[in-house]
């Protein structure tokens, strides 16, 4: 089954064109004019084994990166929903794996089950604190603000729950999001991967996924 997508959006704020390949090797070519969440990106499609193209080719970051952060999220979910199919037949639709950078260690978590939802929380054991995020420095004209809204597009776009855990969440923005997207790249190829004891098989009790 070849699983790949295009995908075009446009906006009054952005223009962005990308394409996957779920089933690749994690060969990248992105250009989002966010140095930063390019090379997120970057990792989450090479620990993911996507090969994945996104340029954006309009944007209006001379007022800041909010609408590109977003959209790009809302086209990467909507991308890889489109090359899964409508009723993602066949796939485990469940993955979760974690990711640790020194001291901090992310866990992701995704259901491809049709219904959106986010929930990204920190911990500290040291403080015994849940959503100690002002501990994390804004960095690289990046933010855990931007990561939150990033994840929630992608998991509008693609119709998926995702729980993310940041435990021991380094003062470094860089190490605590980076966690978090190696994570997710490796819980969503989990989720992704074709079952065959149930190929062709929608993966719900109902019979559908929306």
């Amino acid at each position: 089954m070849d699983r790949k997508a295009q995908l075009e959006r446009k906006s009054n704020e952005t223009e962005i064109v990308a394409e996957v390949n779920v089933d690749g090797k994690g060969q990248t070519k992105i250009n989002t004019n966010i140095g930063f969440l390019d090379h997120m990106l970057e990792l989450f499609a090479f620990h993911g084994y996507f090969d994945l193209n996104i340029e954006v080719k309009k944007a209006d970051l001379e007022i800041d990166i909010h609408h590109t952060n977003e959209d790009i999220g809302i086209v990467l979910g909507k991308l890889f929903k489109k090359a899964l199919g409508e009723n993602v037949n066949g796939i485990k639709r469940f993955g979760s794996a974690f990711a640790p950078m020194e001291s901090t260690l992310a866990r992701s978590v995704i259901d491809i089950c049709g219904r959106p939802h986010l929930k990204l929380q920190t911990f500290s054991l040291e403080l015994d604190n849940i959503n100690n995020f002002s501990s994390i420095k804004d960095q690289e004209n990046y933010s855990t603000k931007y990561l939150e809204h990033f994840l929630e597009s992608f998991a509008k776009g693609l119709g998926a729950t995702i729980n993310v855990l940041i435990e021991n969440p380094d003062e470094d923005l860089h190490t605590c999001v980076e966690s978090v997207f190696k994570s997710l790249g490796l819980a969503l190829d989990i989720a992704t991967t074709i079952d065959p004891r149930r190929a062709g098989e929608v993966p719900s009790t109902k019979g559908i996924i929306d």
